[in-house]
């Protein structure tokens, strides 16, 4: 009877749940992310029927909350959802303010914009796709599986604060949009939280971690919207202030140890807000560069600077904390980083030089009114990682001399374009005469992503796209929004393709055909310079790609070489030798190559191409993937 007693538990919650009278849906996207949001959209895209549920007051995540200066290299590297939600930014400024002002070219293409505007536009690709309904305010409750072998999420619940009727549904596939993994948690998948060491993956990263890893996790901090116009508020004073707590910066300022308030880090190329100087890491707070649109600026925490706005010390409690632990974790971030900003702007010990810069920004009227002017959401750079089919770690981004790409992953489904990075796990010292440690930044060239990095072990119909199976090191280069908008893109397609599955298991996916999809809807699965998604041929040239095509014709210059040029700060010109040159006429050998790679029953249809130096390798990628 013993034995029965957790079966019986769990029957009781199964039949509670679904007499809720559930919605019902194809797929149920709990977390308004941007990796969330590019599930629902492109599973909606193939005519399913969604449910996206946010915990929040409203979408979009980070990228609505204040990270509004994406992490990217190259310009070339962004595809899919992401690319249309970038080219819509540019198109509402292009339309509000003209296609030649200073808001278009502010935006960089889209990618830099005020949180109301991205939160906008998120809110309006959302609603067009008629197959999707968004509930937001609802936190994740409890989770109903089938426990039977092998086990399945049956139905989710959440509930709104203040209401007494929880939100029940119904789903056939679930995925988690979330930053800290709590769907896959509520349904049993193996998860890891914290740094492994250098045995662990074989990561060089990694070999300062000690033995057998520990539980630290990345530094989380505030990403605020600030703005120099005349109607710029200051910093309230938080609950829980005291001005003890910040007296010694100002020993730092006299010291000369900080110089400036607020700071650029990294300025190369780049035209600078008057009296701004041109390069400084001592600056208490980050001013990311360039500016967004209508003068504003995404604050954050400076690297290696003297004072950080990262606690990492504080956080690795957070991942797998309840509500009200969270709410402390939180409140100690807002008490110490707006306390911070609000001393130095009022304290009568602050001298006047100082507190004139640090009352020369300040919150923006037109950003979170709701909530104070400051963003819902702190920066959840990692909290749990997934233990699924396939863990991303460094070697999935480790050049060989043989190539300037990474090795080929063939199941790839997203690419990625950024260095593997981490702002510290740990502190040594106070805030103001320590140091972070565990931190890094190593460049890489742009990499691929596996489809087992969404996939987990345990659970048959769900996909988890932001909180990934990564290592600590793995998981740096995977955390930027327009990969996790990449990898949510593949998982609602997958979850697609798994619905018309006589038995649903998201496992039992087929890549080629998820790639299929993905290349038709703009989205690639490998990087290729001068072919974008906008291109005739860009399905072609993915789908080549993804057998090996344009792997081994160039040699790389050193295994830990990467080579990119800077056009300004850390943003780079298209990556040298990975372009698909279609103009070109196509050789012998990369004939030879392509035919041996592609199937049989295309090789077969294709004995009339001919390297006569007239052919160009377009008109053979073409020819080869209309033969399929």
């Amino acid at each position: 009877m013993k034995a029965l007693f957790p079966f019986v538990l769990q029957f009781a919650l199964v039949a509670s749940l679904l007499a809720e009278d559930p919605l019902t849906c194809d797929l149920l996207v709990y977390g308004a992310t941007p990796g969330g949001i590019a599930a629902a959209v492109s599973a909606a895209d193939e005519g399913r029927s969604v449910v996206l549920v946010e915990p929040f007051s409203f979408v979009g995540g980070l990228v609505s909350n204040g990270l509004t200066h994406t992490d990217l290299r190259s310009l070339g590297s962004t595809s899919g959802v992401w690319r249309e939600f970038t080219g819509r930014v540019k198109k509402h400024y292009a339309d509000t303010y003209g296609p030649e002002s200073d808001q278009v070219k502010a935006s960089f293409e889209g990618n830099f914009a005020e949180p109301k505007v991205n939160q906008l536009v998120f809110e309006k690709m959302l609603a067009e796709r008629k197959g999707i309904r968004v509930f937001t305010r609802y936190e994740l409750e409890n989770v109903a599986s089938n426990r039977a072998m092998p086990s399945a999420i049956l139905a989710a619940v959440f509930r709104k604060e203040g209401e007494e009727k929880p939100l029940t549904v119904r789903a056939r596939v679930y995925v988690d949009g979330t930053y800290e993994g709590d769907l896959l948690a509520k349904a049993g998948v193996k998860y890891t939280i914290g740094r492994e060491d250098e045995a662990a993956y074989g990561e060089p990263i990694a070999k300062n971690v000690p033995a057998g890893g520990d539980g630290q996790v990345q530094g989380y901090n505030y990403r605020w919207c600030v703005t120099n116009a005349p109607d710029r508020l200051p910093a309230p004073k938080p609950a829980g202030y005291d001005r003890a707590e910040f007296l010694p910066l100002l020993e730092l300022f006299a010291s000369g140890q900080i110089t400036h308030v607020f700071g650029i880090q990294s300025a190369n190329g780049m035209t600078l807000p008057e009296g701004m100087p041109p390069v400084t890491i001592r600056a208490v707070y980050k001013l990311q560069p360039p500016l967004l649109p209508n003068g504003k600026a995404d604050v954050n925490d400076m690297s290696n600077g003297v004072v950080r706005l990262s606690m990492p010390d504080i956080n690795d409690a957070y991942p797998a904390a309840s509500k009200e632990e969270r709410r402390h974790i939180v409140d100690e971030h807002t008490r110490y980083q707006v306390g911070m900003l609000h001393f130095l702007q009022h304290d009568e010990a602050v001298p006047d030089s100082i507190r004139k810069d640090a009352l020369s920004w300040g919150f923006c009227q037109d950003e979170w009114p709701d909530n104070g002017h400051l963003p819902e959401q702190l920066y959840v750079r990692e909290a749990r990682r997934m233990v699924g089919q396939h863990v991303f770690t460094q070697n999935d981004t480790r050049l060989t001399p043989e190539d300037v790409r990474i090795p080929l992953i063939a199941d790839s489904i997203a690419i990625g374009d950024y260095s593997h990075n981490c702002h510290g796990t740990g502190r040594t010292g106070t805030r103001f005469d320590g140091k972070h440690s565990g931190e890094f930044y190593v460049a890489n060239a742009p990499f691929q992503v596996a489809y087992g990095t969404l996939v987990p072990n345990e659970v048959t119909n769900l996909l988890v796209p932001v909180a990934v199976s990564a290592s600590h090191v793995g998981f740096g280069a995977l955390r930027l929004e327009p990969v996790w908008a990449a990898m949510g893109h593949a998982a609602g397609l997958a979850a697609h393709l798994a619905l018309a599955m006589e038995q649903l298991r998201v496992q039992a996916v087929e890549v080629p055909d998820l790639q299929d999809l993905l290349h038709r809807q703009g989205a690639a699965t490998l990087y290729v310079s001068d072919v974008a998604p906008d291109h005739a041929d860009f399905a072609a040239v993915q789908w080549i790609g993804t057998l090996g095509g344009w792997h081994g014709l160039k040699k790389s210059a050193g295994e830990t070489k990467v080579r990119w040029t800077s056009t300004f700060g850390q943003y780079a010109e298209a990556y040298p030798d990975h372009e698909a040159a279609l103009s070109e006429p196509i050789d012998e050998a990369l004939l030879a190559l392509w035919l041996t790679l592609v199937p049989e029953s295309v090789r077969g249809k294709a004995k009339d191409l001919k390297a006569d130096g007239k052919l160009t390798r377009g008109e053979v990628v073409r020819a080869l993937y209309e033969r399929r």
